[in-house]
């Protein structure tokens, strides 16, 4: 018997009939144990479950019990412990839909729930985000939205996550060695993971890095069928061959103006074309986010959007590591900062390597 929470926050007396049909047929799935949540009040710490979080938007972008179980969630870093959950939002606007999304996985991934690639369905007012697919697959916009739902509960009910032996790092970074606290956190979490997996670190800082230019499907199609991009440089090098061999992509990122560096947004955007020759469902994606006053969170928002929910890396519990250091080489003198990089590299291991490696 497969078991499934819900956790569907009431919105008191609106009606959502596009999206009813599929609640029903979920709710009458035989062999699967719904347990449906729509109140905070009903709301307790779950542990080793799978989880849908569908959310449902007024016109404000707003669902108050959502926002009452988001502070409970946010209050207790162990809530989802060992959970694997993905997320459907259905908006009534065209706005609003995305960065709810977003928002929900940062608060339930860190404290403690696994999102397998692509983890969120999102309806937005119109259902235009769906007119590609529609095209694509021959139906209706309404049919798209569905047929994207269900695939997303497929996924997530039959979501394995994958482990190897000596799992391979790839380890990006925009960063001045010998300056960055970003580089210098990452050393005290590398001497930790050294003697169990290989690394590669690849500095987006060498050579000239351009962005993606926005090539017609089919070039950007032409030139991915050869693992190639039409700008060649560094990215299809270095960068590609190593996505493509990676079990674990580590994105080490100082808060620039809340937001990640250029080369490293252009390294994202130019994915796209290793991305439509293979995807990435059976990789991780871990990060390290140091910011000079404040808005980490900002940047684990885009980086788990863009290439989590986009890209289709696994996300991993906590995945993204999160601190504050000013000066070049404070991050050294930051309170704990070495008990907490070890407690990361930890979590790293225990998510990338096979259960009977034993590292000591």
């Amino acid at each position: 018997m497969r078991e499934l929470y819900l956790i569907i926050p009431e919105t008191a007396g609106e009606e959502h009939p596009r999206v009813d049909d599929f609640l029903r047929k979920l709710r009458e799935e035989p062999g699967l144990t719904l347990r449906e949540i729509q109140f905070a009040w009903q709301l307790t710490p779950i542990q080793d479950r799978r989880i849908l979080f569908f959310v449902r938007l007024g016109a404000s972008g707003i669902n108050l019990e959502w926002v009452r179980m988001l502070m409970k969630i946010r209050e207790d870093s162990h809530f989802f412990q060992n959970c694997i959950g993905t997320v459907i939002v259905d908006g009534e606007s065209e706005f609003y839909t995305k960065s709810v999304g977003r928002e929900l996985v940062l608060a339930a991934n860190l404290a403690g729930c696994l999102f397998p690639g692509r983890c969120l369905v999102e309806g937005t007012g119109s259902l235009y985000n769906y007119r590609v697919n529609a095209k694509n697959w021959n139906v209706g916009l309404q049919e798209a939205y569905r047929i994207s739902m269900k695939e997303a509960v497929r996924r997530l009910m039959e979501f394995e996550p994958p482990h190897s032996k000596k799992p391979k790092i790839l380890v990006l970074h925009a960063s001045v060695r010998g300056t960055s606290n970003t580089l210098q956190l990452w050393g005290m979490i590398k001497s930790v993971l050294k003697d169990s997996m290989e690394f590669q670190e690849i500095s987006l800082r060498n050579g000239e890095v351009h962005d993606c230019g926005g090539c017609p499907y089919t070039m950007c199609m032409h030139y991915s069928e050869r693992g190639q991009c039409y700008y060649g440089g560094v990215i299809v090098e270095q960068v590609y061959p190593a996505v493509a061999e990676c079990d674990g992509l580590v994105m080490l990122c100082p808060n620039y103006n809340d937001s990640i560096s250029a080369n490293m947004v252009a390294f994202i955007n130019r994915l796209t074309s290793l991305y439509r020759k293979r995807q990435f469902f059976d990789k991780y994606l871990f990060s390290l986010v140091v910011s000079g006053y404040s808005g980490g969170n900002i940047l684990a928002e885009q980086l788990l959007g863009s290439l989590s929910m986009n890209k289709t890396f696994i996300l991993p519990p906590r995945f993204v590591m999160m601190e504050t250091a000013n000066d070049p080489g404070s991050i050294g003198q930051v309170e704990g900062i070495q008990d907490r990089a070890e407690e990361f590299a930890l979590a790293m291991k225990d998510q990338l390597l096979e259960p009977d490696v034993t590292v000591l």
